[in-house]
């Protein structure tokens, strides 16, 4: 038998025993919700929101509510547009939205200033989001398999991304705006269409650049500190006559409590998997590593 739908207005009736091992979160991930239901906004005190592969529609405005909510999971439903209270959330830091069906964000998304970590892979973005360049303290962003074929020259200025991801997207040409984000970490243009690299020296933070899967003939210049993922890579970094360290995944474990961020970027820490309905699309463990 399948998993029954859940009354539109209702908790699910699992939902009070999850809420009173007192983690403030909930799991309704894997069920079958068009919309969430309106007695989760009342929830106040909630932190932790997993609403994965549900099939869920639209999102109330009401979801404003959940004022201590600090992780909201959205992944693998049929979104088509976020309503303007999801950017009235003061405290969330991690917010999962990879495939749905998104052409854009709200204007009002910049108010998100505690945001830390965004994945929107998977959606139908043609441009880059501008809101996003006003979340100066965001410092990972996951834009692969999108629609985009440039950057705003205005990047620069997210000057806390460390790890940017923009595989499966339609580059034909290395964006400008790239060299001038001299703090970043981890760089991902896997599966575009560029032909060539400019020198990359000026990413002096650089540590992982992937750029499998281009009609590229070589590795571009980069540092020997640099791990690189794509054509002729292996043989660029065999030259250096330096152990290969093993580079981190493209997308960190989904479950995780407050690591330090930049363990988060590199691969480090530790995860935790939650048990529940949702495990199979929430936890995806260490998830595919970079070029693969």
């Amino acid at each position: 038998m399948g998993i029954a739908e859940s009354t539109p207005d209702e908790l699910p009736s699992d939902a009070e025993e999850q809420l009173r091992n007192g983690e403030q979160q909930l799991e309704l991930s894997g069920r079958r919700l068009r919309r969430l239901p309106s007695a989760v906004c009342s929830l106040s005190r909630l932190q932790k929101l997993y609403v994965s592969g549900t099939g869920l529609r639209e999102l109330p405005e009401e979801i404003e509510e959940l004022r201590e909510l600090r992780i909201l999971a959205l992944d693998f439903n049929k979104l088509e547009r976020l309503p303007d209270g999801l950017c009235r959330l003061p405290r969330l830091t991690r917010l999962y939205l990879g495939s749905n069906r998104l052409l854009a964000l709200p204007a009002d998304f910049a108010q998100l200033q505690s945001l830390r970590c965004l994945w929107i892979e998977g959606n139908f973005l043609r441009r880059f989001p501008r809101p996003l360049l006003r979340l100066v303290a965001l410092q990972s962003l996951q834009m692969g398999d999108n629609r985009l074929r440039a950057l705003p020259a205005e990047l620069p200025r997210m000057t806390g991304l460390r790890g940017l991801w923009l595989y499966g997207n339609r580059f034909e040409e290395f964006p400008p705006a790239l060299l001038r984000m001299g703090r970043l970490h981890i760089l991902d243009l896997d599966r575009n269409r560029l032909g060539g690299f400019p020198d990359l020296h000026p990413l002096r933070a650089l540590r992982v650049f992937s750029y499998d899967h281009n009609p590229v003939t070589g590795p571009p210049r980069v540092a020997d500190t640099v791990f690189l993922v794509g054509e002729g890579a292996v043989e660029r970094m065999a030259e250096r006559d330096e152990p290969t360290p093993r580079p981190p995944p493209r997308r960190p474990a989904r479950a995780f409590e407050d690591e330090e961020e930049e363990d988060l970027l590199i691969g480090g820490g530790s995860s935790r998997a939650l048990g529940g309905p949702g495990d199979g699309l929430r936890a995806l463990e260490a998830a595919p590593g970079l070029g693969t």
